[in-house]
């Protein structure tokens, strides 16, 4: 069974987004999160999905895989919508029962709120579909350096946020094997009621956390045998550079703020 989890998945490949200094990547996309927020209209928000669609494409990668993996959280953004749909307060509600409200304030709110997960989401996705966690964590590193200066644990703290990022994946294929594993005895987790598929997944959770430590233990064992060791004096295989198509992106994400601002106004 391939999982359809892809946050937290690095997928190989040559193209432009690639080639871009993952510390810019790691920056930017944060930086296109938070300006997500400032769309307040169809036509703003149009023109940040037409902004994810052409970096989804010179990405060079499926974008029906992007569609995949919104499916494992695709109840919990339905969930918030629903939430906006029919709590929303309106003054002419088009339909009303009890403390449910529906309205056109309502689903528009709503629609916003489902694009803006979507953004959220496939910017995040391309990110670490794009950047292995090692070039994310000296990224983290390098960003955070200068709290050095005040004896912030900066490598300790990017190391640990890379293997969480990489224990993701990892915990998710572990879970899909053991429950792989329960089906192949028998057990059913799609039947009967609620509290009963709860019960169903309890099994699965003491051979998770099993799972865990030993992944754990592990990884502590090879760093260990490889003499690993952190703070000042390690040097780098893989050095970070920062190129003139970098200073184009920055220039470009710009560009695209401007216009976004542009088109708030209206």
């Amino acid at each position: 069974m391939v999982n359809k989890l892809i946050m937290g998945r690095y997928l190989p490949g040559d193209s432009l987004i690639y080639q871009l200094d993952p510390r810019g990547k790691f920056l930017l996309t944060f930086y296109f999160v938070g300006i997500v927020f400032l769309a307040n209209n169809v036509a703003s928000y149009a023109f940040l999905m037409a902004f994810v669609l052409f970096a989804v494409y010179l990405s060079k990668i499926s974008f029906s895989f992007f569609i995949k993996g919104l499916r494992p959280i695709i109840w919990l953004i339905l969930f918030t919508v629903i939430l906006q749909l029919f709590f929303t307060p309106s003054d002419h509600p088009l339909w009303h029962w009890g403390f449910l409200t529906l309205s056109k304030e309502g689903m528009v709110i709503a629609a916003y709120i489902f694009i803006r997960f979507v953004l959220i989401i496939f910017i995040s996705t391309l990110l670490t579909l794009t950047t292995t966690p090692i070039e994310i964590s000296d990224s983290i590193e390098s960003i955070l350096k200068p709290l050095k200066k005040v004896n912030f644990p900066v490598t300790q703290v990017a190391l640990m946020l890379s293997i969480a990022l990489r224990f993701v994946p990892l915990l998710v294929d572990e879970t899909t094997k053991i429950m792989d594993a329960q089906r192949a005895r028998g057990v059913d987790f799609g039947e009967g009621g609620l509290i009963k598929r709860i019960k169903s997944f309890v099994p699965i959770l003491i051979p998770l956390f099993v799972s865990s430590f030993s992944i754990a233990y592990d990884l502590a064992i090879a760093m260990e045998s490889r003499g690993y060791k952190d703070g000042e004096g390690r040097s780098k295989y893989r050095v970070l550079s920062w190129s003139k198509r970098d200073n184009v992106t920055v220039l470009f994400m710009a560009v695209v703020t401007i216009i976004l601002l542009f088109i708030r106004s209206y």
